[in-house]
């Protein structure tokens, strides 16, 4: 595990605080083998969209650095505010004297939207250019405001509260609770234009639009 930092003969070795334990061994290593040991710098681990995990393309919780503009856009909107401050503090390249000073407007009231969308541009932008991330908020706007059509079904179930991945398999948006389970880590599930990420959600009685992927619809009148 520590052994790369000996043939590189590595000065110094940046990774994860959870890698902490074979940077060490790197610099252990290297001393076993007349070199002079390695420094080391840790980063915290940056939260996935689902703001548990670590992101990972093996959890579907990440924003790949090749998609584009309107997804990348999309998924930052997605996360939740508590994790958008965290993601401000690793990501962002404004200072943190900034970043907490948008925080406090933020507590004074200012719509904590506000502050996700500048996020959002500003990753966008850094991986495609401003103009896109300009054109992806649009996108991102449109599809809020008019992305649902006038004649989705209606779908009278029962059973509140209902687990989000038996009201999915139950109005007929996914053929089994095991899918819907992987349309909802994959991001790809909606309730009332908001993405859903908790595959444990549980939905009280009420009446909710359900949008799964980009063609699927259903208004779900949900009863006790």
């Amino acid at each position: 595990q520590g052994y790369d930092s000996v043939a590189l003969k590595s000065d110094l070795e940046l990774g994860g605080t959870d890698q902490k334990f074979n940077l060490l061994m790197g610099r252990h290593l290297q001393q076993e083998y007349g070199q002079e040991p390695q420094c080391i710098l840790t980063m915290p681990l940056l939260e996935g969209l689902d703001g548990v995990d670590k992101m990972s393309k093996s959890k579907n919780n990440y924003i790949g650095i090749t998609e584009d503009a309107n997804t990348m856009f999309a998924k930052v909107m997605s996360v939740s505010d508590e994790l958008m401050w965290r993601w401000y503090t690793l990501l962002s390249f404004q200072s943190l004297s900034a970043i907490e000073a948008l925080k406090n407007e933020v507590s004074q009231g200012r719509n904590p939207r506000d502050a996700k969308v500048a996020l959002a541009k500003e990753i966008t932008a850094r991986f495609h250019s401003a103009a896109m991330a300009d054109l992806a908020e649009q996108d991102f706007v449109n599809r809020s405001k008019g992305g649902i059509p006038d004649d989705i079904p209606d779908v009278q179930l029962s059973g509140a509260p209902l687990a989000i991945t038996a009201l999915l398999k139950n109005a007929g948006l996914a053929p089994s609770a095991s899918e819907a389970g992987r349309l909802i880590e994959g991001h790809g599930v909606r309730i009332d234009s908001s993405v859903v990420s908790d595959k444990g959600l549980k939905l009280n009685a009420g009446v909710y639009v359900v949008q799964v992927g980009k063609r699927k619809f259903a208004r779900v009148h949900l009863s006790p």
